[in-house]
């Protein structure tokens, strides 16, 4: 069933690929006739998330505020010591580990030197190219943060830093992590497929490999060029990094 978790023995894992790395991506082809399903989704869910933002959005639920953050399910006391503050613990550090490697890999995609402005120009020439580049990765998941979906771009790093993996385990690993963490509908950075690619992505969850998300890459590759790169074009961001490299250049 989509969104379902595999089993531990069927789970692998994920994270975002160095900057440097990242060059070597080779853009797929402009796919003919894609489903729109996944970009009526992403347009739904940008619009959900843009009205939690609103403050005021969510109303206040009254005691909650109140309760110790060392009082277990069971109690409202802050001297618990019964054994599911244990568990908690374990499942904490069981959770900060995963996050220190998504955090590890995405911080080193983030690494990039300052673009020229020829560079900069070359992205509104084409979203491949724009992709290519650390620089323009970034400049273009700034914009997706605004736009709540930087999930996306997260994704498609993930499923590049998956397939330079050879080694199976750590293959395993990261392929459930990506799972968790953009396949799953328990996660807050679910991205936006259509039922044909979950099935896909359930079935190649049996036998994990570095292509096991590739169907799901190219629907988010080509929403995020179809949906957010003219949007990012137009960006103040895109304008502001234009002017101020023209700018830079003029005084040189």
């Amino acid at each position: 069933m989509a969104g379902e978790l595999p089993s531990p023995a069927e789970e692998p894992a994920a994270s975002n690929g160095g900057g440097e790395q990242c060059k070597d991506f080779q853009p797929a082809p402009e796919i003919q006739g894609e489903p729109m399903g996944s970009e009526r989704m992403e347009v739904r869910k940008r619009q959900t998330l843009a009205s939690q933002e609103t403050p005021g959005s969510v109303p206040a639920q009254p005691g909650v505020g109140n309760r110790s953050p060392n009082a277990c399910c069971f109690c409202w006391c802050c001297c618990c010591s019964c054994s599911c503050l244990t568990v908690r613990n374990q499942d904490e550090r069981t959770r900060a580990a995963s996050h220190e490697l998504r955090s590890e890999t995405i911080a080193n995609c983030e690494e990039s030197s300052t673009p020229t402005l020829e560079e900069v120009n070359a992205w509104a020439q084409s979203f491949d190219k724009m992709m290519r580049t650390p620089a323009g990765r970034n400049a273009f998941r700034e914009f997706l943060r605004t736009e709540f979906s930087e999930e996306n771009m997260l994704f498609w790093m993930a499923c590049e830093d998956l397939k330079r993996e050879s080694n199976k385990s750590v293959i395993e690993e990261k392929a459930r992590l990506i799972y968790e963490d953009y396949i799953s509908i328990l996660s807050p950075k679910e991205v936006s497929l259509d039922s044909r690619v979950r099935e896909v992505i359930n079935r190649n969850m049996l036998e994990p490999n570095q292509h096991s998300f590739d169907d799901a890459q190219l629907q988010i590759y080509t929403l995020m060029h179809r949906d957010s790169y003219p949007r990012f074009m137009n960006s103040a961001i895109y304008k502001d990094l234009v002017e101020s490299l023209s700018q830079r250049s003029a005084e040189a």
